[in-house]
C-alpha cells in the first residue's frame, strides 16, 4: 500500500537531523506513544548485511552505503504506521528527502551547535564519518547540512528538552494535526 493512498494519520512518520540528536530514542518513545512500529534505518541496514555501518564503510566504501540506505529508506517510507529514525547524512540525497516528504511526516530534530558539541566525547568511535576529523572539520559538517534538514514537515528544538518531553510534545503536536485534518 503507497502512502500516496494513505490518510494523513496512517502516514509514517520520519525523525531527521545531525547525528546524535536523539533520533532514535526520541522515535522510539514516539512509537510507542502511538503504538506503532519503531524503524532504526542504520540497525535495518546492519541486520541485512550482518555487519555494523563502521565495517559497511571500511568494505565497501560510503557511496555503497548510501545506495542500500536509500533503498531501506524507500521500503520503510512506502509503508504506512511507521516511526523512521534516518542516519544524520541520510537525508542530503535529494532522492531520500524526495521519499520522505512525498509518502511521511517529516520531523526535523534541530539542536544548537553548542548543545551538539557536549554529546561529541559519546559519539565519535562509532561515526564513521566523524572519523579523523578535527572539531572545525565537524563543525563545518553540522552546519553544512541545516540546509538539506530545513527541508521538513515540522522543527523540533532539542536543546533543553528531554527525550520524554520531545515525544510527548510531538505525540500532542501529530494528534492535533489529525484532529484538523479529520
Amino acid at each position: 500500500m503507497s502512502n500516496l493512498e494513505t490518510s494523513v494519520k496512517e502516514k509514517s512518520i520520519v525523525f531527521i537531523g545531525f547525528m546524535g540528536v536523539g533520533k532514535t530514542t526520541i522515535g522510539s518513545l514516539v512509537a510507542k506513544k502511538l503504538y506503532r512500529t519503531f524503524v532504526d534505518i542504520d540497525e535495518e541496514i546492519e541486520k541485512q548485511h550482518n555487519m555494523s555501518i563502521s565495517e559497511i564503510f571500511a568494505l565497501h566504501g560510503e557511496k555503497a552505503f548510501r545506495e542500500m540506505e536509500k533503498d531501506t529508506i524507500r521500503s520503510f517510507c512506502e509503508q504506512p504506521l511507521k516511526v523512521i529514525s534516518l542516519g544524520g547524512g541520510a537525508f542530503m540525497n535529494p532522492e531520500v528527502r524526495e521519499i520522505c516528504l512525498k509518502n511521511c511526516i517529516v520531523f526535523y530534530l534541530d539542536m544548537s551547535w553548542e548543545q551538539w558539541k557536549e554529546r561529541l566525547n559519546i559519539l565519535i568511535d562509532n561515526r564513521p564519518v566523524l572519523q579523523g576529523k578535527n572539531i572545525d572539520e565537524i563543525e563545518e559538517l553540522f552546519y553544512k547540512r541545516q540546509s538539506a534538514y530545513s527541508v521538513n514537515h515540522s522543527t523540533y528544538k532539542v536543546d533543553s528538552q528531554t527525550a520524554e518531553e520531545a515525544a510527548d510534545y510531538i505525540v500532542d503536536s501529530l494528534k492535533l494535526a489529525w484532529d484538523l485534518y479529520k
